[in-house]
């Protein structure tokens, strides 16, 4: 009994295992509980949605501060999502009830007052996101030495999430500066349902801290997967501006045939069951459920169809959380990344995935939001390719969807892997806002105070004094930075209108946005402004501008029953790992027949392998696509296939933006295909320097970038975007 680690919780925590019928604790359950109580590490908790990671970090937590009562709040909590912290704060409330320990969500939606009470009685648990955690650091500076005093544990969810974006290393400076500001080094746990590198994840996790981190093995549930995956043709904007300038009753009825295929797919695979529909792109989910709520209608069945996204109003989402957790009738919610992560909508009975989830851990992550309580998790597949039209180059009439999907999934049922997460090692943006930030709090300091303070933070050790130097000189050039009369630097008139935005608190781009509001209600925001008259998809519906307010930024609709005209824009995704680029060439050269396929699949793979013999896409790495265009096949991910184009432009080879593919290929323009194959056996034999790249047409995204001088920029891009290395391991040529 004594080793038993139910014994060693609070009573109010027994009390509450007893009340909700606990059988026993999982096993991941028990892992934590022997890390917190018998060390002092840190502690990495890696295991599927749903198998109780949460309560893993926070039950013994809490029965160590009920045991010694901290003197300011005692767990902070840090989320990437608003929803995810109220869904927890909801299950931690109830726990906490009775041992009246409190606990307080902070973010935007959260009233001042509640806030205030908190920076008077630090107590309990914080639950905050970064950008929330900076406006405190940032305006509160003097109150957090108070606040967190204490401070015993942070527990970082979806740490995964954080890892490979300036959001994560913004939190490493955050958590560094507290630990300065409040002089003590908390134990940090971070919780994961989808690690490929977990010792990157430890070391990640422990930066700043000087601890171990303890890890313990994550264990299957055992109750296995069920897939399926299933390919159709689906006609695009080029077949249907052909049909409209080619009256062909046949034609038409074909391509509609077709498209009706896919959406009955959907309809039928979906019906009747608790569901989500994940697709890449908010677009992509729009369009897909408003047509799903026309076939609907069209076949007199209910309408059971919910939309959850970041540019709906947080009324709409929320009630989608909630209508899927209790409704008794199956629902089916289209999603985009917002229902990736752990919010609980009760169980799913299955998920259906349009196209490539593009990664390993986001099939992962997304098939983990089924199979709950032993059952096995369930995920379909729906991949799309548009008809090829004769002209159309051997690129282009490549199913390059088809064989990713197959690619993610073999990866993952054949070896477990994982793609290992790109971290940072150049911040620049996050370095300028880390500099405003400090300065804003500081009001005025010496530069070499400021370099101190900054240079040793963590994220940004690599960044060299010389080069800070030459950041701050151009701070000061550009009027962000201001001298003293005493020497030292204070915040300029052009840094203010930047710092005192609330937009400046977030790392990530936030873009302008425009309200879009029905009979006085808010129904969701989009990036770009409509025209009066256009009809677009929003929260499963279709909707037509009725009228603008460019002064406020707000758009008037009406509800209307038909198609949307106008496509949504999406951002693109983290890059393609080679592992993953490598497995597709596998998969096309292969002859085996997967048994997770449905008949189109089987069909269309088999079409693709054949293609790609003929062709030699899969077998040569140079392809002559005809006149002076050489297609480039070298199978390679995103960051060794820019790699590769940067060298080769810098060979003097011309290639052709308009025709690629990457990181599939590119196309080279060039009129001596033997100088081309000469030059890629010099790439891949002979010794590279990043440095000597030409870099200065490279177009290197950050929030903050254009107040940072072109040339740190340009250091930027080749030390996170440039790998010589993986280029030259992966590029094979004869």
């Amino acid at each position: 009994m004594a080793d038993n680690p139910f014994y060693r919780l609070a009573p109010f925590i027994q009390d509450y295992i007893y009340k909700n019928k606990w059988i026993e604790l999982r096993e991941v359950q028990v892992d934590a509980c022997s890390v917190i109580f018998d060390s002092d590490d840190n502690l990495l908790l890696s295991s599927g949605t749903a198998s109780g990671k949460t309560e893993a970090a926070f039950l013994p937590c809490l029965t160590l501060i009920c045991e010694h009562p901290p003197t300011s709040v005692g767990i902070l909590y840090i989320s990437p999502l608003k929803a995810l912290i109220n869904d927890q704060f909801l299950r931690l409330d109830e726990l906490l009830e009775e041992a009246h320990v409190p606990v307080c969500k902070w973010h935007g939606d959260v009233s001042q007052s509640v806030k205030e009470k908190l920076l008077r009685e630090p107590r309990g648990v914080l639950q905050i996101t970064p950008e929330s955690l900076e406006a405190l650091l940032m305006n509160k500076k003097q109150a957090v030495a108070a606040l967190f005093c204490d401070l015993r544990f942070v527990v970082i969810d979806e740490v995964h999430c954080f890892m490979s974006s300036d959001r994560g290393t913004q939190l490493l400076c955050l958590l560094e500066r507290i630990q300065r500001l409040a002089g003590v080094v908390p134990r940090r746990i971070g919780l994961s349902a989808t690690l490929g590198d977990v010792s990157q994840a430890e070391r990640w996790l422990c930066s700043g801290t000087e601890r171990r981190c303890a890890t313990p093995e994550a264990r299957g549930s055992g109750a296995g997967i069920r897939l399926a995956l299933e390919h159709f043709f689906v006609p695009d904007e080029r077949h249907q501006h052909k049909k409209t300038q080619n009256t062909d009753d046949v034609r038409q009825l074909q391509e509609e045939e077709l498209t009706g295929a896919y959406f009955d797919y959907l309809y039928h695979y979906t019906l009747g069951k608790r569901c989500i529909i994940y697709a890449n792109s908010r677009g992509e989910i729009e369009s897909t459920i408003a047509t799903l709520k026309r076939v609907a209608s069209s076949r007199g069945t209910d309408d059971v169809y919910l939309i959850h996204h970041g540019s709906l109003s947080a009324p709409i989402r929320e009630y989608a959380e909630h209508a899927m957790k209790t409704s008794e009738t199956p629902l089916v919610t289209g999603a985009t990344l917002t229902l990736e992560l752990g919010i609980d909508i009760g169980a799913l009975e299955r998920v259906m995935q349009l196209d490539s989830p593009h990664f390993v851990s986001c099939f992962l992550q997304r098939l983990g939001r089924t199979g709950r309580r032993g059952a096995p998790g369930e995920m379909w597949f729906a991949c799309k390719e548009e008809p090829t039209l004769p002209n159309d180059s051997i690129i282009r009439q490549f199913g390059w969807n088809l064989i990713e999907t197959i690619a993610v999934i073999q990866l993952y049922l054949e070896e477990r892997w994982i793609e290992p997460l790109s971290i940072p090692r150049c911040p620049m943006s996050l370095l300028y806002h880390q500099t405003m930030s400090i300065m804003a709090s500081a009001g005025e300091i010496s530069p070499a105070a400021l370099a101190q303070t900054v240079l040793t933070l963590t994220p940004f050790r690599s960044i060299s004094q010389q080069d800070y130097a030459v950041f701050l000189r151009h701070l000061l050039s550009i009027g962000h930075l201001e001298k003293s009369e005493r020497g030292g630097l204070i915040v300029g008139l052009a840094g203010e209108r930047i710092i005192n935005s609330f937009r400046f608190y977030a790392v990530f781009e936030t873009p302008e946005e425009f309200s879009v509001r029905h009979e006085g209600e808010e129904i969701g925001t989009l990036q770009y402004r409509l025209p009066i008259g256009e009809r677009f998809a929003l929260a499963g519906r279709t909707w037509e501008v009725t009228d603008l307010d460019n002064t406020n930024k707000m758009i008037f609709v009406k509800a209307i029953n038909d198609r949307s005209r106008t496509d949504w824009t999406g951002l693109d995704g983290p890059p393609l790992h080679t592992k993953l680029l490598k497995k597709m060439r596998e998969v096309v050269k292969s002859e085996e027949v997967y048994r997770y396929l449905g008949p189109n699949a089987v069909k269309r793979l088999a079409e693709l392998r054949a293609f790609a013999a003929n062709t030699g896409i899969a077998d040569n790495v140079v392809v002559h696509l005809g006149g002076d265009s050489y297609g480039v096949f070298p199978w390679l991910g995103t960051r060794a296939m820019t790699t590769l184009i940067f060298f080769l432009r810098q060979q003097g080879f011309f290639i052709d933006a308009m025709q690629g593919y990457e990181p599939y290929c590119c196309v080279v323009k060039t009129d001596e295909p033997a100088s081309l194959y000469a030059t890629l056996r010099m790439l891949r034999t002979e010794r590279l320097d990043a440095r000597s790249l030409r870099c200065g047409n490279a177009v290197i995204e950050g929030k903050f970038n254009e107040f940072i001088p072109r040339e740190l920029l340009e250091k930027q891009f080749i030390e996170d975007f440039i790998d010589v290395d993986d280029m030259q391991k992966g590029l094979t040529i004869d």
